[in-house]
């Protein structure tokens, strides 16, 4: 099981849906964090802390985006990603859950 820490792995400022959007962009967390760690199958641990907030497109981009791309059903999302956050960041926790809910929901009346 890998573990990534958002704030100090990859940014304290993560916004943005596009590479072109910046360097702390959802896309670039995608590619370069999230499609390598989940290369093996393993799930991955999203520790949520430690940033300044997130931008909505970010989390879409970085987590919908994933979904979409390997075309993952939710009992597949559920069992790839865990996700960790102090008391105060819980609402990210539930906010990215959202983004993959329905990313799954657009796999899954694709098929």
């Amino acid at each position: 099981m890998k573990k990534i820490n958002i704030g100090s792995d990859f940014s304290e400022f993560p916004v943005g849906r596009f590479r072109s959007d910046g360097p702390d962009s959802g896309q670039r967390f995608r590619e370069d964090f999230l499609e390598p760690a989940l290369s093996s199958g393993q799930s991955v641990i999203i520790e949520m802390s430690g940033t300044d907030g997130y931008g909505s497109s970010f989390l879409d981009e970085a987590f919908g985006g994933i979904i979409r791309l390997m075309k993952l059903s939710q009992v597949e999302a559920d069992r790839l990603f865990k996700f960790e956050a102090d008391p105060e960041d819980q609402s990210f926790i539930e906010e990215v859950k959202g983004y993959i809910k329905n990313a799954c929901a657009d796999v899954a009346r694709s098929k």
